[in-house]
């Protein structure tokens, strides 16, 4: 297991830009299991978790070929799910998109459970609760199976909570269905809005992108599309925090700033001065300057446009430097906060009132130590304590870390961090 070990109190400088979005590709990488067309995708981060979707992709029998450095061909004529890798979906979070794209192609599904970062339980139940309003049959073992009915007609689902991810499937099962679908309780974030883009593109009719209300008409037969990926807000968000956090002067290029508004005006709000400079609709360059003083009194992530639970651990972090107690409140997953042990570990203040809530009073200085990255966003966020903390900090399991982020290490340097790979 490789490590990172960072010698920190030092402030960065200069320019990083983020890479293309995750957590949005996932999705359009299931879509093209929807036609036997060529689909391409292009500014794709080169990480740990779209490599593997696209082995669970090759597995059944999709070609994925190259396209230069970022950009791939699928073409999913041939694909068999009998041949599914079932191994790497049960290892993957991601994975849990091919249910609604395997189900709306072939009839029918069978996989594993889907697997993913430790920060706490994450059920499927709004995903097989939306197949069921819409007419599938649903069983649970070892294994989910989920039938479809030849004859659809219109339907209903109502979603039972602001899921990304549900929202994706029902998108992508009703994409092939005869009739109209409409989706209430529908998740908003930028990677639905991405996946309803791709789907206009491949000949599916959808009513209300934007609005918690979509309403689809599906077609029987799709065809191919190509999409450039929206840069990713969440790793533009990491920079940024990771910027006010070592009080230092960077600009972050590639923000989507229409994704990113609420965090920004909470970092306006306890302190930190920053510029924006907006190079087209939406997106452009945040510049962050050191800050004199600082004062978080509550951070609580919320589905978009609140703040999200992706970027809460790093807010986290920066309320070590806050003046008295931040009441940190992550509802939505009950392990997200396994971070904090770590920051304890380094000289935090933290107290911790049940599994989604803890208090970190501060200010506080962090002195480095050896700690372990739990899952992907604490990983990052224990990347950013390390650059904060006077002296050595050895962070493990960074695996983690290399699943959602292309080569952290690489473009901490080129700010002044002084950050090494440790091969094991």
């Amino acid at each position: 297991m490789d490590t990172f070990v960072i010698v920190g109190d030092k402030p960065l400088k200069g320019e990083v830009a983020a890479g293309g979005a995750k957590n949005a590709a996932f999705a359009l990488m299931a879509a093209s299991l929807l036609t036997d067309k060529e689909c391409e995708i292009s500014n794709l981060p080169l990480i740990e978790d779209i490599f593997r979707m696209l082995e669970i992709l090759k597995s059944m029998g999709v070609k994925a070929d190259w396209k230069g450095e970022r950009t791939v061909i699928l073409n999913a004529k041939g694909a068999d799910p009998s041949k599914i890798d079932e191994k790497k979906v049960s290892l993957f979070r991601g994975s849990v998109l091919l249910l609604g794209s395997l189900l709306a192609r072939f009839g029918k599904v069978e996989m594993p459970k889907p697997g993913g970062c430790i920060i706490g339980a994450r059920p499927i139940d709004t995903h097989l609760d939306a197949f069921r309003q819409m007419g599938a049959e649903v069983s649970e073992g070892k294994k989910i199976t989920i039938t479809s009915k030849k004859k659809a007609g219109d339907a209903l689902v109502i979603l039972n909570e602001f899921s990304v991810t549900a929202t994706e499937n029902v998108l992508l099962f009703s994409a092939l269905r005869k009739g109209k679908t409409v989706i209430k309780t529908a998740d908003i974030d930028y990677q639905v809005q991405e996946l309803v883009k791709f789907l206009k593109k491949m000949g599916v009719r959808i009513e209300g992108s934007g609005s918690h209300t979509l309403v689809v008409h599906g077609s029987e037969k799709l065809k191919g599309a190509s999409q450039k990926l929206i840069f990713d807000p969440i790793e533009a968000g990491t920079f940024i925090l990771a910027a006010a956090a070592t009080r230092s002067k960077v600009s972050v290029k590639n923000a989507e700033i229409s994704f990113l508004e609420l965090p920004l005006k909470k970092l306006k709000d306890c302190g930190i001065h920053f510029e924006i400079s907006l190079e087209q609709k939406g997106r452009g360059t945040v510049t962050v300057f050191p800050w004199k003083s600082l004062k978080i009194d509550k951070v609580q992530s919320l589905p978009f446009p609140g703040i999200p639970s992706d970027l809460q651990s790093c807010f986290g972090v920066l309320a070590t430097r806050s003046k008295g107690p931040t009441l940190i409140h992550d509802p939505l997953y009950e392990s997200r906060l396994k971070y904090l042990e770590e920051l304890t570990k380094m000289g935090a203040e933290i107290y911790f009132a049940d599994p989604h809530r803890a208090i970190i009073n501060g200010p506080t200085q962090l002195y480095g130590t050896e700690i372990k990255s739990a899952d992907l966003r604490g990983g990052a966020s224990l990347i950013i304590a390390g650059l904060m903390a006077r002296g050595k900090t050895v962070i493990g399991n960074i695996y983690q870390i290399d699943r959602g982020y292309e080569k952290i290490d690489e473009k901490l340097r080129k700010l002044g961090a002084d950050i090494k790979r440790i091969k094991e």
